[in-house]
Order: structure tokens, then sequence, then C-alpha cells
């Protein structure tokens, strides 16, 4: 997957009308150029900034059902994302794993409450389960978290869910896309939409790389931009009214010794009813999230004071290890792209987890809501929905048993190779023809040079942001380490793709600026969120 060779294919397409142009590179925009390029349809994609810059970079890497909507009584869903999770465990066994979770139960009522309602969630999932759930004793859960509050402790209920890496899931969905025939372009943003008699039938987008701008016709476009939706419907029609509703998860990164297990916490209801997460990820262990309504977005969202004091607080009541502020390796912030309510309630509780499809008048397909777990079926209905308007040819979805990029069913390499599955065998290759590529690029952390060429090379990484936000996932885990890796970073970008010392300069600074949002200080909480 090459950034070149997608620009000269969209040079070349001046005359040519795709059957699809999907607008967005997060997990839905890219799940439907998967699911558009495998049925044999002329698919390009564009992103204004990175693939899954956004929200699809920042969620709680879990591919679960939900246990709180079951909760909540939407089974529907609750069936649907559990069908899903099994059918991603198998097609992207590199990313994406089985996760143990247990539930510290703390009052007797809370145990046949929620043993029922798990094994419930047991039978929804199928032949595609990942285990049973059960009841274990106190002295079992303190054995699983030695660091688990244990006074008033009664016992705990154990289930299973998936977990994944959600960045680099969404390269590699991109490179199926890719290997499939669809043009993938980041850095690229659409500009207004092209239309013939009040039909759209195309779009302009500006390469931000070089500022050429493109004219390109279409079958049909396709709207799934999160939380941006809006303002692509608003191109089409300046008084649509407005789709979606942001809410903001914020999650803290902590040293793995907070959690000190392989298991994961789950706490199903909080101080304000919210759930809790404390998820082992990356040798690191993540606390998160929050759920609170917004009235703007950004791709840079920060989090705000109420949802970092929730998130610390709320683990100090369940770990020995109390989290303190400087504790805290990186936070950050990431918007869900919720169906708007038809009514103002002020609370994400009343909006739909469940994805729409939106068909306008102009022939425009928007999609919204939804989430990480059901991607593959979101792109489903899309596809399905731009047959039907566009007049295309019926062809049956393909992605139910698709392997994704990477698809590695045997054992992975190494950390920090795991995550490449199948490609790591090349960049092990490669590390000994130029053993320097085997250097790690910081002490506090795994990764090494070769991670940035291939980033370069074969994954369109652009910017130091790109390597190590979610190339590399290093932003995420630790930002002071991040921040000091950016140098040597740009360094090994300059020299792959023939830049100047200002280049890296401008790349250091830049990334730099940005990072300090994620780290845990005085001066983080006083930066506004960059607009978008």
């Amino acid at each position: 997957m090459k950034r070149i060779e997608s620009i000269q294919q969209i040079r070349q397409s001046v005359s040519k009308s795709w059957d699809m142009i999907i607008i967005g590179g997060g997990a839905t925009g890219l799940g439907i150029a998967m699911d558009a390029a495998k049925r044999g349809f002329k698919t390009i994609l564009l992103e204004q900034a990175d693939f899954a810059k956004g929200t699809s970079s920042r969620s709680t890497k879990l591919v679960h059902g939900g246990v709180r909507y079951l909760a909540q009584g939407d089974i529907a869903l609750v069936r649907e994302a559990l069908y899903e999770r099994g059918l991603l465990l198998a097609n992207a066994p590199h990313l994406a794993h089985n996760q143990q979770f247990v539930i510290p139960q703390y009052n007797w009522f809370d145990g046949p409450f929620y043993t029922i309602g798990l094994k419930i969630y047991d039978l929804l999932s199928g032949k595609l389960s990942l285990g049973k759930s059960m009841h274990i004793s106190k002295a079992e859960v303190i054995k699983r978290f030695p660091n688990i509050q244990s006074k008033g402790l009664k016992g705990g209920i154990v289930y299973h869910d998936g977990q994944f890496d959600d960045a680099r899931l969404a390269i590699n969905i991109a490179q199926t896309a890719a290997e499939n025939g669809a043009v993938l372009i980041n850095y690229c943003k659409v500009k207004a939409l092209e239309k013939d008699n009040g039909k759209v039938n195309g779009v302009w987008a500006e390469d931000l790389e070089t500022g050429e701008l493109y004219k390109l016709r279409g079958k049909t476009v396709i709207n799934a931009t999160g939380v941006f939706v809006d303002e692509v419907l608003q191109m089409d029609n300046p008084t649509a009214p407005n789709m979606v509703r942001p809410s903001q998860g914020v999650h803290l990164v902590l040293d793995a010794s907070f959690l000190d297990s392989t298991s994961a916490i789950m706490i199903p209801k909080t101080s304000d009813g919210r759930v809790l997460f404390a998820v082992p990820w990356h040798n690191k262990v993540l606390l998160g999230t929050t759920d609170t309504p917004l009235d703007q977005h950004s791709l840079e969202p920060v989090a705000l004071e109420e949802e970092i004091n929730f998130i610390l607080n709320t683990a100090g009541q369940y770990l020995t290890k109390a989290p303190q502020r400087s504790d805290v390796l990186s936070v950050f912030a990431g918007l869900r792209p919720l169906a708007a309510p038809q009514k103002n309630t002020g609370s994400t509780k009343e909006i739909s987890r469940s994805h729409k499809i939106l068909i306008a008048d102009s022939g425009l397909i928007t999609i919204t809501g939804g989430k990480w777990t059901t991607f593959r079926r979101m792109a489903e209905d899309v596809v399905n929905t731009a047959i039907e308007t566009g007049g295309l040819m019926s062809v049956n979805c393909a992605t139910k048993t698709l392997r994704i990029h990477g698809y590695s069913q045997g054992k992975l390499a190494p950390v920090p190779l795991d995550v490449y599955g199948c490609d790591a065998a090349e960049i092990e290759a490669f590390m000994v023809r130029n053993p320097q590529m085997s250097e790690r690029l910081h002490a506090a952390l795994p990764y090494l040079n070769a991670q940035v060429i291939w980033a370069v090379k074969y994954e369109m990484a652009i910017t130091v942001e790109d390597v190590l936000a979610r190339r590399l996932r290093a932003l995420f885990l630790d930002a002071a380490a991040a921040i000091e890796m950016a140098p040597k970073v740009a360094a090994l970008m300059a020299a792959e793709n023939g830049k100047d010392l200002t280049w890296q300069e401008q790349q250091v600074q830049s990334f730099t600026e940005m990072a300090k949002h994620y780290l845990l200080n005085s001066e983080h909480m006083k930066q506004a969120p960059m607009t978008a």
C-alpha cells in the first residue's frame, strides 16, 4: 500500500467513473472500501487526515457485544456485535484475541444478577462464544488480581470478550482493501460535492500534500466521516439538520504494575452509572472510559479535568495501588459519532449505538453511529445500499470469511513485531540485512528502527505523528517517551523519503505540540482543542 501509487491512479481517473467514492478513512469507511473492492466494484476512499486519526484509534481496544447494552435490553445490538466479534477474531487473529474479564462482587446481590446476565451473553454468542462465564470465589479474585481491594469483596464473575489494537487493525483493513483493488488516499480532503440535475455524481478533492485539486466522478458517494458527517451533509444541503451528537470517551494509561494481571476488570456500575474498564494492553494498563456529551468536535479532542478525576477516583476505589496523576503515562480522548436523538435530553444513554444509514434526495449515502466491533456489518449494509441506489450489479458480500492482511494463525513473532502477523518475517529479514534497523527507538518502549521504515514504505505513514501514534502506539502508551523518540523517527523518515533538515524540525515541532495534549500535567488542561 503506497501513497504514490494511489495518487498516480487518481491522476489517471479524470475521465473514469468510480462505482463508489468513500469519504472518510476510519473503521467504517475502510470497512466499506474492503467490502466494495472484494465484490469487484471500482472503489476509491479519501481521508482528510491519516487513516484512523480520529475515533477509530482512540477506543477502549475491546471487540465486544456490550454488557452495558444487554443490561439496557438492546438484545438485537448485543447479538449482532457478538456475532461480528467472533468473525473478527477468526479473520484477524494476529490483532484480535480472547480476553478474560472479571467483575468484582462487593455485595451478595451482584453475584446471581451478573452471573445470570452473562449466561445470557454467552447464549447470544452461540457457536462463536469465547468461553463460558462463571462465578469465582473471593480467594480466586485476589489470586488473579493481587492489587484488588479485598475489603468487602465477596467474589467475582468471569466472562470473555475480545481485545484488539484498533489503529493497527485499521491499517490492515486498508491494506486488504488495496489488495482487492481499492484506491485509498490519506491527507486528501473532499472540498465539495459535484452534482448533475440535483444528484451527487462526484467530488472535488484536494491532495493536502501537494495542493493538487482533483475532480472525481462516481456512481455513488458515501459519507462515512464519523463525527464530521454533518459537514459533508451540509455540503449537499446547507439546511440539513445535524445527525450526530458526539460523546467523548477518555482513557488513561498506566504502568502494568497497577493491575498486575493478564485478566481485565470491568466495573459495570460506577458512581454515575458509567462502566469502567481496567484492561492490560501492550504491557500497560488502559483505564476508561467516560461518556460525556459534547456540542463540538475536533481532530484532537482534549480530556476534561472532571473526566480524568472520575477515572482516577473510581480506579482508586478498586485498586490497592491507587493511581495518581503523576502515574499517568498518557491520556487520550476520542469522540463517538452517536446518532443524535430527536429531542435534546443531554444524555448519551438515549442516543442510539446502532448504526443508521441515510439516503439524501441527492443520492448521497451517509452512515453514522455503530461501533468498532460491528464495522464489517456496517460496511455490508452500506455497500448493499449503494448497489441499490447506484444501479450497480448485485454482488453478494464476501467479507464474513475474508482474512485480513497480516492474518497468521500460527505462533506470532515476539513483541513488538507480533502485531504484523505474517509480515513480521519480512521485517525480521530486513533487520538481518540491516543490523542497525534492529535498534530500539527508546529504552522505555520496545519499538525498533525497522518499524519506522516499514510504516513509510508499506503503510502510508506520511508524518511523525502517523508513525508514533498509529503505526506504532507509542503516543498512546507513553507520551513523554514518544516526544523523545520524535527526532529519531523524523531522521529515519527523512532518510527514506529524501526530506531535508527543515522538514525534520517542522515534524518534530508539530508532533511535540500535539503530543502535549497526551501528557497529564498542569499545562495540558490549559490547551484548547485543535479544531478541524
